[in-house]
């Protein structure tokens, strides 16, 4: 995929759909067959239903019977949640977290256009920044683009994670059974216990939930840095220490995992989709599991 400075809603866009249609043929070309998008405009015919709305034109084109699908016939409600907390903005280089969070939710959001299916997002911090209505009109999407790209454009932010708040906030005001997608790196100063809880709230809710647990693997899990003098910065605190990453990177990395085969067995058990989104990856790679799911999902 080539590189396109991302200024405008126009060029997000471009990239979304130049992910999704890579997506899609490397699909067909891999062991996960079967994968389609629905037209947009249509549907299949059922046997029996009125055949005032098939569109016979598609039908001597096709030989299959299709009726035209209308904004009200959307069958799945999306809620995208996206982590602009401090830490989100590591690293420095090349995609960070927020930026790889931003291109996926787009990408997401460019499948879900073509499917008809209704689209909300948030954004947060250490609060709700952003709240809107889950819809799945052209106006809308639109609109979500401008939100995305706007803090595409951010450089650096300070301010620390509400996670488990805003979980909870999504929780109950969510009231119809909806798919919410988490763009996280699960950083939150709140016990680990809290975080997963609200995970469970919106599970207990009925809402079919997916984290795209967002990390750079090789800085953050493996504490990949050579043996010489660092000063590490808290992106949220603004906390600095210096040191030799040898003198921590064993009781750093045991923690770590710690956290990490937690957090996978609590979404085993709570039956949620748990995306490992190592940022230092192609990002076709991440989103492929999810497009696996859509498959399974649908079929």
């Amino acid at each position: 995929m080539s590189e396109i400075q991302i200024l405008r809603p126009e060029n997000l866009e471009l990239l979304a759909r130049q992910v999704v249609e890579g997506f899609i043929t490397g699909l067909h070309k891999s062991p996960y067959h079967g994968f389609s998008v629905e037209f947009a405009e249509h549907r299949q015919y059922n046997s029996g239903e009125s055949v005032r709305n098939i569109d016979w034109k598609l039908y001597a084109r096709t030989e299959r019977l299709y009726v035209k699908r209308f904004e009200e016939e959307t069958n799945l409600r999306c809620r995208i949640l996206i982590d602009q907390s401090g830490s989100m903005y590591f690293p420095d280089s090349g995609l960070s977290k927020l930026q790889f969070s931003i291109l996926g939710a787009a990408s997401i959001m460019h499948l879900m256009k073509m499917q008809r299916d209704a689209v909300g997002l948030t954004l947060f911090d250490s609060t709700i920044q952003t709240q809107t209505e889950v819809r799945s009109s052209g106006s809308h999407h639109i609109q979500l683009l401008q939100f995305l790209t706007q803090l595409y454009q951010t450089k650096s932010g300070n301010s620390g994670t509400g996670l488990v708040d805003t979980l909870h906030e999504i929780a109950e005001r969510i009231h119809r059974r909806s798919m919410v997608i988490i763009f996280s790196d699960m950083f939150d100063s709140n016990d680990p216990d809290a975080v997963f809880d609200a995970l469970q709230h919106l599970k207990y809710n009925k809402h079919e939930v997916i984290l795209f647990h967002t990390q750079h693997a090789p800085m953050e899990l493996e504490f990949d840095y050579q043996n010489r003098p660092y000063t590490f910065q808290d992106s949220e605190t603004g906390e600095r220490i210096r040191l030799f990453p040898s003198e921590v990177r064993e009781a750093y990395v045991d923690r770590m995992n710690q956290f990490h085969r937690e957090l996978k067995f609590r979404a085993a058990q709570y039956r949620i989709d748990l995306i490992e989104a190592d940022v230092s990856k192609p990002i076709d790679q991440i989103l492929i599991p999810f497009l696996v799911k859509r498959q399974r999902m649908r079929g």
